[in-house]
């Protein structure tokens, strides 16, 4: 993040290529925003700058300090240097609901639904806080079927953390999406069919050889970002 003054934070994450990525509306005048895992608020301080009237910013494992995870201090440390006007609300996707923060007109979910145990159930509430734009970012596994279908990962065996649940394939992602209520899904980003097949064979193949399920796991592992309008 820039937080000015010629200070940019080193970060731990390709945020930049993931903003690209997400084809946020350059302009957000206007609207609400809520930022689901917002971990250290680049996305939310982000919607903030392109002119949203309220972003919430809401956490609970990362800003409770789970373990293998930092605390809230990066996203407090980063609201101070910015005189970022975010607000905050530590709180578990599975119990939001609009009687406790109303409706939004945009609602992020990056990098979270595979990190839930029940992933139907929680698009279920993003659903119902979501006015009018749900967008989508999250891990996806090349499972070599045009059926809706998941992968669940054992322990820790997907890039080594143990609060990686499951890896629904694309068909899935869009499938789960249509079926909570979400009526106009579009994909804006993934791999072309072939590049995707071809770049998972080769890395199942080299992660074979070590006789390892784990990087084989991951060698089937890719990101999707989706769109969805109610």
């Amino acid at each position: 993040m820039d937080l000015g003054h010629g200070v940019v934070t080193p970060g731990g994450d390709a945020t930049q290529e993931k903003l690209r990525k997400l084809a946020l509306p350059a302009s957000l005048a206007g609207k609400t925003v809520l930022d689901i895992g917002a971990w250290d608020g680049f996305f939310s301080f982000e919607a903030e700058r392109r002119g949203a009237a309220r972003v919430v910013a809401m956490d609970y494992d990362c800003w409770l300090a789970a373990e293998g995870h930092p605390s809230k201090a990066g996203f407090d440390l980063a609201r101070r240097a910015l005189r970022s006007s975010v607000d905050d609300v530590t709180l578990d996707v599975m119990d939001l609901t609009p009687a406790r923060l109303g409706t939004f007109d945009v609602v992020l979910f990056l990098g979270v639904l595979y990190h839930v145990r029940h992933p139907l159930l929680a698009l279920e509430r993003v659903f119902s806080v979501a006015s009018d734009l749900l967008i989508l970012e999250t891990e996806v596994m090349r499972l070599g079927s045009k059926r809706p279908m998941m992968s669940f990962f054992r322990g820790d065996e997907l890039g080594g953390d143990p609060t990686n649940w499951w890896g629904p394939n694309e068909a899935a992602v869009l499938a789960m999406l249509r079926d909570v209520g979400f009526r106009e899904v579009r994909v804006v980003w993934s791999r072309p069919p072939a590049v995707s097949a071809l770049r998972a064979a080769r890395r199942f193949l080299r992660a074979a050889r070590s006789g390892d399920p784990a990087p084989m796991t991951t060698a089937l592992a890719d990101r999707l970002v989706v769109h969805a309008r109610r």
